[in-house]
């Protein structure tokens, strides 16, 4: 114990400090690529914390789904779209200035809905295995099977939708 903090608090603090930089850097950078890589650092920080709260599960799906899968796809997206700076449109100062109000106010809601927060009575919900794969399907199976299905059918009707959406005609 160093100066009262545990291993785990500290590593949840230098997480969550690098989860906080690469999101802004994925924000402020200019250029795509490099805010696509800065995206899947920012993932990656938040399987760390996946693993400090014991989902072990979760945090391997966490990076094989987004880092691996989807961060591949916006880099396919970015680097098909032609990005010249020619060709974009001008943003307006009346614009920039909606947009810095806008952010201003849902910062003004999240700050006023986190308020109070720390109020809150927290319960130990469960045991210390709780992200285990074995626990997690328990739960997924037997009190959420029925919302499970229901998903599931959404998925089969999407993959349909964009399977005769992207079919040609045969002529």
């Amino acid at each position: 114990m160093i100066l009262g903090y545990t291993i785990t608090q500290w590593l949840f603090g230098i997480l969550s400090f690098l989860a906080i930089m690469f999101a802004l850097m994925v924000v402020f950078s200019r250029n795509p690529i490099n805010s696509v890589l800065y995206l899947v650092l920012t993932f990656f920080c938040i399987a760390g914390h996946y693993l400090l709260l014991n989902a072990q599960f979760l945090a391997v799906v966490h990076i094989v789904v987004y880092s691996g899968a989807i961060m591949v796809l916006f880099l396919f997206v970015i680097m098909l779209m032609n990005l010249n700076e020619d060709t974009e449109p001008q943003r307006t100062w009346l614009n920039k200035i909606i947009a810095a109000v806008a952010g201003g106010m849902l910062l003004f809601v999240m700050v006023g809905s986190l308020k109070g927060a720390e109020q809150l009575q927290y319960k130990q919900w469960g045991s210390s295995q709780i992200g285990l794969i074995k626990n997690l399907g328990m739960v997924l199976f037997k009190d959420f099977l029925f919302p499970f299905e229901i998903a599931s059918i959404l998925l089969l009707a999407a993959m349909v939708g964009a399977i005769m959406i992207g079919k040609k005609e045969i002529k």
